[in-house]
């Protein structure tokens, strides 16, 4: 931990002046972003006490029901960033379309996806959950926005990060110059640098999966799982422990904290979508993330960060974490 404190803004005004990661636009965009997910974090942590716990009564763009939270976390993010001429639009996992800055400001020139609250099926138990968030720069001369704007592959990306909600709100960052962690202190109102730069050990033995999809997976998938499931009494040589906590944000949190590997893969249930996650909102920051601390993440055959988007809500695969268990899996895929 770092021995004096580095509030979020100081690390920012560094990474931009001193060492050049990050235009000026950026820096005010993201410390933004930091302020809406403080505002979020206070609507979590009220819990009933803010009426804010149980479903809506309505569906977002992938007939998932809402959570009023989920409601609440969107419009914080687009009223937050609705004003100071630093992004050009937004969009988001709970809404169909792109949504435009307004116009009394010059347009800036970046975009950001962002998923609002990641792993709303925990609101209500008072388990982890989190906001994500990516930006990219909108391309050099487009005139306006549009969707296909958007559709650019992950290794573009200028920030990715999320903030996990959890004994601790801590926001999680890349600009492209490794993994830094800022914990929220209340007292004063600010993050706090609490580590840099953040490692993932390329061994592992943990693994998170929803074991109760088994039945459904494809057998790559099987065979890993198997291969875990045998200890060290199996081909591994050694014991594994499962992990799921139905968040992403908290289950690859714990992995940029101690290591691991995630799987959320292809199944027959729904066999002509690739996948659950969705590319530009999870799949994409979460991936930029664990490559900058060391890791690896695939849809099971190629990098997530090289794949091209060809719609908004695009889905993926996703398997990521420690990097030598991230490459047996994607072996086990493409037998090579």
């Amino acid at each position: 931990m770092s021995k004096k404190k580095v509030s979020l803004s100081r690390y920012l005004v560094e990474q931009q002046r001193v060492d050049g990661h990050i235009p000026g636009d950026l820096r005010l965009l993201l410390e933004v972003v930091a302020r809406a997910s403080k505002s979020i974090s206070q609507a979590v942590n009220k819990g009933e006490l803010g009426e804010v716990m149980g479903s809506a009564t309505t569906e977002n763009v992938q007939g998932e029901m809402q959570k009023k939270l989920d409601i609440i976390a969107n419009e914080v993010l687009i009223e937050a960033n609705e004003w100071g001429g630093h992004l050009a639009a937004m969009a988001s996992e709970e809404m169909e379309g792109i949504y435009v800055v307004p116009n009394r400001y010059p347009q800036g020139e970046y975009l950001l996806l962002f998923d609002p609250l990641d792993g709303s099926s925990n609101i209500d138990v008072n388990v982890s959950i989190g906001t994500i968030f990516s930006v990219l720069k909108k391309p050099e001369g487009a005139r306006g926005v549009t969707e296909e704007d958007f559709f650019q592959q992950g290794s573009k990306q200028v920030a990715a990060g999320y903030c996990v909600f959890g004994p601790q709100t801590t926001l999680v960052l890349t600009v492209g110059d490794g993994v830094a962690m800022f914990t929220l202190d209340r007292e004063q109102g600010s993050f706090v640098l609490t580590k840099e730069h953040v490692s993932i050990p390329a061994d592992t033995q943990e693994f998170a999966i929803n074991m109760s999809n088994m039945r459904h997976w494809d057998e790559p998938v099987k065979r890993y799982v198997d291969e875990c499931l045998a200890g060290k009494e199996g081909p591994r040589g050694k014991d594994f422990n499962m992990r799921w906590v139905a968040s992403m944000v908290a289950d690859v949190h714990r992995i940029l904290t101690r290591g691991g590997v995630f799987l959320y893969p292809w199944d027959k249930r729904e066999p002509e979508k690739p996948g659950k996650l969705r590319l530009m909102y999870e799949a994409n920051p979460m991936s930029w993330l664990i490559e900058q601390a060391g890791g690896a993440a695939t849809n099971g055959r190629e990098r997530i960060l090289d794949i091209q988007p060809t719609k908004l809500h695009e889905r993926v695969s996703v398997v990521l974490g420690s990097k030598n268990e991230v490459e047996r899996i994607t072996s086990y895929h493409t037998g090579l």
